[in-house]
């Protein structure tokens, strides 16, 4: 069963709200926008889990960042062709 819902008025530019709603297709805009807020959500828990770490280990490096983004890149391509061959 799905969580309770509740009905509520919000406010927002004219332009976004019709965008929105001829995207939101066959699943409604309360749905899209639902989405929408679930994964604004989501960023900002991640932003104040960054801010924690960032107190406690200090900032990551963009170096950092390009090493972990070349080993996910590595990681896909290896899933895609079936893993990597025994060393």
């Amino acid at each position: 069963m799905s969580e309770p819902t509740g009905k509520y008025s919000i406010t927002m530019p004219r332009d976004i709200a019709e965008a929105a709603r001829t995207r939101s297709g066959p699943s409604g805009l309360s749905a899209y926008v639902t989405a929408a807020v679930a994964r604004q959500i989501e960023r900002d828990n991640l932003n104040e889990l960054i801010t924690v770490a960032e107190a406690d280990h200090g900032p990551i490096t963009d170096d950092e960042v390009q090493a972990l983004r070349d080993q996910l890149h590595q990681a896909r391509q290896e899933q895609a062709h079936g893993g990597t061959d025994a060393a």
